[in-house]
């Protein structure tokens, strides 16, 4: 850890960390409150995947949509019209629409490869993503002059990494920059998620032979075809499976490289005093 002791975080005149952990517990809530004391870059992994690294393929997809309306075809054709995606830190709907979910076309969903194709797609955004990291701390203070940086990282880090490998090149280069704090939820904070995905289940990354294996599994079950499946029965069914898979992997994470923080002590915080309070303590209990 670039972190020692909680005295060398304290004493610093650079706060450098990386939060992670299940989304819904509050990663962007305290990024966002860090930022606004003016003191603080806030690094969103997921808006540079989705401007950066996949922005075209989420723009080439609603031009694709569009160019079934004749209307709205010719007009592109004729380059009368600009369609953008219009993806900020707080909306991150272009991402997870074109992510998109596995299933029967009719409900919105696609073909399985398709649909697998762009997982790909997003396991190398992802990556590419997190390895800026440390490009965008040196552009934080000798552009803007920011001391203190926060990454906020998607909820699928703990995929596209290896926690248990020493030489891990992600997490090499993230904790040679950054502290990695996880935030740890209860079963309660579990289970209140996944309501909320149930009310309004969206995409997802899940690695390949998951994804795989939970199809197929599912498909038996449900004694489904490919077309038959309803995207968001689907997707809500795979959301449990996921936050089992995870669990261990942000355990490995935090036990190998960084530190561990509650999630209802993050809800409690209401200034920079109390995240540099409970980082401080953090450390001390890492030691």
């Amino acid at each position: 850890m670039i972190y020692k002791t909680a005295a060398d975080w304290e004493n610093t005149s650079h706060r450098r960390v990386a939060l992670f952990g299940m989304s819904g517990l509050g990663k962007t809530h305290v990024a966002n409150a860090l930022r606004g004391t003016g003191n603080w870059f806030h690094y969103n992994v997921d808006y540079r995947i989705g401007t950066r690294y996949m922005g075209e393929f989420i723009v080439d997809n609603f031009k694709r949509e569009a160019m079934k309306n004749p209307f709205l075809a010719e007009l592109l054709r004729k380059d009368s019209i600009d369609i953008s995606s219009n993806i900020s830190f707080d909306n991150l709907a272009p991402l997870s629409t074109y992510l998109g979910k596995p299933g029967n076309a009719d409900l919105g969903g696609l073909e399985f490869s398709e649909y697998m194709r762009r997982q790909d797609q997003h396991k190398e955004a992802e990556i590419k993503a997190l390895l800026d990291t440390g490009h965008f701390i040196k552009r934080a203070q000798s552009l803007y002059k920011y001391e203190n940086f926060i990454c906020d990282t998607g909820g699928s880090i703990c995929e596209v990494v290896n926690p248990d490998d020493k030489n891990d090149p992600v997490l090499s280069h993230m904790s040679k920059h950054l502290l990695l704090v996880w935030i740890k939820g209860t079963d309660a904070h579990a289970e209140e998620l996944a309501k909320r995905f149930d009310a309004e289940p969206k995409p997802m990354y899940y690695p390949a032979e998951t994804m795989r294996d939970m199809w197929q599994r599912y498909l038996t079950k449900q004694h489904q075809t490919a077309g038959q499946v309803d995207p968001d029965a689907f997707i809500r069914w795979g959301f449990a499976e996921a936050l089992q898979h995870r669990q261990p992997r942000y355990q490995a994470m935090a036990d190998n490289w960084g530190v561990t923080i509650d999630a209802k002590d993050v809800a409690n915080i209401s200034g920079v005093e109390d995240f540099n309070a409970l980082i401080s303590r953090a450390i001390s209990a890492a030691n």
